[in-house]
């Protein structure tokens, strides 16, 4: 059975990262995915490069976001501004540290499992490729291990990949109202989860599934800033989501 499914791509000054040929290769063979690319609010030639490729195919399509609002911010308007009712939307981060091939297989999975939220898990282990900086391996543990013990409560290794893809009636619970956090939103996505259904049905229908392929390209988008206010963030979703 063929689904239908929108991947959110979130876009800041993408100019010299994105790479257009690789979207439009996979686009030629599968018609099952629509992209949405968020330009949020870039400085630098992310709006035409973006716009150009929305002209070669009716399944991209760009939005423009006159200020930088953040990954979460730019997910969320991008889910609310999609032209159709799909029955699945997705997001994926726009160098493709993830590859277009692995979210397609997170769709198959869906498909096949008919679980309502799948999540990409960078596990390393025999036969998958998962190249990540110790430094950021080390501290994305870290990080991990304190959202998991402290707040979700769930067993989850890797909240923080960015692939993910959720049932469409779902998503429209989850993203409804603007995220507390500007990198923590896909903590704030299963916290909504649970609190809106429960810790049972986070367990029977939030599922991991360890890539096969992760590459850590380039610099991170997260500042030194944004790392220093992680510990507040931690304690702005534990008491709103408590």
């Amino acid at each position: 059975m063929n689904t239908s499914c929108a991947i959110i791509v979130p876009c800041f000054n993408e100019a010299n990262r994105i790479d257009i040929a690789k979207f439009e290769a996979f686009n030629n063979h599968n018609a099952d995915m629509s992209f949405y690319f968020i330009n949020d609010g870039s400085s630098d030639n992310t709006k035409s490069i973006l716009d150009g490729l929305s002209n070669t195919s009716e399944r991209f399509h760009s939005l423009h976001l006159e200020t930088n609002v953040g990954k979460a911010e730019a997910i969320r308007h991008g889910f609310l501004k999609l032209n159709s009712n799909y029955d699945y939307v997705g997001y994926l981060d726009a160098d493709l540290s993830t590859p277009l091939e692995e979210i397609e297989r997170l769709l198959h999975y869906v498909q096949n499992k008919q679980k309502p939220f799948v999540m990409g898990s960078r596990i390393k282990r025999i036969g998958s490729d998962i190249d990540r900086r110790l430094k950021r391996h080390i501290s994305g543990r870290i990080v991990a291990t304190i959202i998991d013990s402290f707040i979700l409560q769930l067993g989850i290794y890797d909240t923080q990949c960015g692939a993910k893809i959720i049932d469409y009636n779902l998503a429209k619970v989850l993203f409804a109202e603007p995220f507390k956090t500007k990198w923590l939103f896909d903590v704030e996505l299963i916290l909504r989860a649970k609190l809106k259904y429960g810790k049972a049905y986070c367990l029977d229908n939030i599922h991991e599934v360890p890539l096969l392929e992760w590459k850590d390209i380039g610099a991170s988008k997260i500042s030194n800033t944004d790392i220093l206010k992680l510990p507040l963030d931690f304690i702005k979703i534990y008491n709103h989501y408590k």
